[in-house]
């Protein structure tokens, strides 16, 4: 790389570099939010919070890596020309192509970064977020009892606790169930812990009664000092965490398992998301090509390049929802997967076609007709 080259691709970079971690900060902020509610109603650590949060960022950063190579594209291209610097490398007998490659290089830096997030990064990370939230919903305490509330967890259910202390201990709990036969019984206790017997989670209270009253009418009441109430009948979740497409590996997505009734249900799907994560890089060039389209791909102005510049942040949404389209219509029939592809190189060819194209400069204007002079004035 010449030294030209080498500080077209520095001025490139900077901007690539201050983009991604301004979108990416963005990104944990909205991330953050969607997760709150496992800090505020759930109860977990601020810890388990920051950690869950993280590890979503890993697809939202992969999804804005190829609208900050657009951004900063922008950004730097359009100083360089308006500075002419750009002017004075073509004024120099630099090629068009010479011009544009260090922005071409920027984004295939950035498009190998994307694949490595899409292909490993993002598996692993969501892996164990899901093994997190699985852990998360298994609290049965956090889900289950809720301070001062009566919930619902199951039909027929009802528990309310007053107060649950820094220690894990309930206190003032009240369990309400009526099963299918219209019994309904009543467990009060002065305290209670969640706790295992025989690898399966009860509620142990103290102190308690348990009434029960008939379908006839009849009350019956009994007093315990200790009585472990069984939660296992009202657990949501399976014993193996499954992993959704997300979640899984490139293999995983283009050879699944079809012995599994899960995966044979959402094969096409897979294979979407497969193809999805193998195409999502090529963005990565497609914008950049557009950002040289949008600042090269016309003559020079000193007035700057608003227009072109906002038709090409058009296209490039444009360009990208039909790159969803197609992912999303890939899911129900693999052979449209080749569109998902075709999005993204269109709009690489196109554009670098237009960048590429030699503009002639503008012929002079023709000079004026010399006047006619009236017969016998002086010449």
């Amino acid at each position: 790389m010449r030294l030209i080259e080498r500080y077209l691709f520095r001025q490139i970079l900077g901007p690539t570099l201050f983009a991604t971690l301004a979108l990416s900060g963005v990104a944990v902020l909205t991330s953050s939010l969607s997760t709150l509610d496992i800090l505020v109603s759930q109860r977990q650590s601020p810890v388990l919070f920051m950690e869950v949060t993280l590890l979503e960022t890993a697809q939202i950063v992969a999804l804005i890596l190829p609208m900050a190579v657009f951004v900063a594209a922008l950004v730097a291209l359009n100083r360089l020309h308006t500075e002419q610097e750009i002017v004075i490398c073509f004024a120099g007998g630099m090629s068009r192509w010479r011009v544009a490659s260090p922005a071409i290089r920027v984004a295939s830096l950035v498009a190998l970064v994307t694949l490595a997030m899409n292909l490993w990064i993002q598996p692993l990370c969501f892996r164990e977020l899901r093994v997190i939230l699985e852990s998360v919903r298994a609290d049965i305490a956090s889900t289950m009892i809720k301070p001062g509330q009566f919930t619902h967890p199951a039909p027929g259910l009802t528990v309310y606790a007053q107060a649950i202390d820094d220690n894990g201990t309930i206190k003032n709990l009240f369990i309400n169930q009526t099963d299918h036969q219209g019994t309904s019984s009543t467990l009060m206790a002065s305290e209670g812990r969640i706790a295992k017997r025989g690898g399966a989670p009860v509620l142990v209270m103290r102190n308690g009664s348990d009434q029960e009253l008939s379908k006839a009418g009849v009350l019956n009441t009994v007093s315990f000092d200790e009585y472990d109430f069984d939660l296992k009948p009202f657990l949501t979740i399976e014993g193996q965490v499954r992993y959704h497409e997300t979640d899984r590996y490139l293999h995983e997505l283009f050879f699944p398992d079809l012995t599994q009734k899960w995966e044979q249900t959402y094969r096409k799907s897979m294979i979407a998301e497969g193809h999805e994560r193998l195409a999502a890089p090529l963005y990565c060039l497609a914008f950049s090509a557009l950002a040289l389209a949008a600042v090269l791909g016309g003559a020079f102005s000193r007035l700057g390049y608003g227009l072109r510049i906002a038709a090409a942040s058009g296209a490039a949404v444009v360009v990208r929802v039909l790159g969803f389209v197609a992912w999303a219509a890939s899911a129900g029939n693999v052979s449209l997967n080749v569109l998902q592809y075709a999005v993204p190189l269109a709009c690489f060819l196109i554009s670098m076609l237009v960048v590429m194209r030699q503009h002639p400069a503008r012929a002079p204007r023709p000079a004026a007709p010399p006047l006619a002079l009236p017969a016998g004035s002086p010449a």
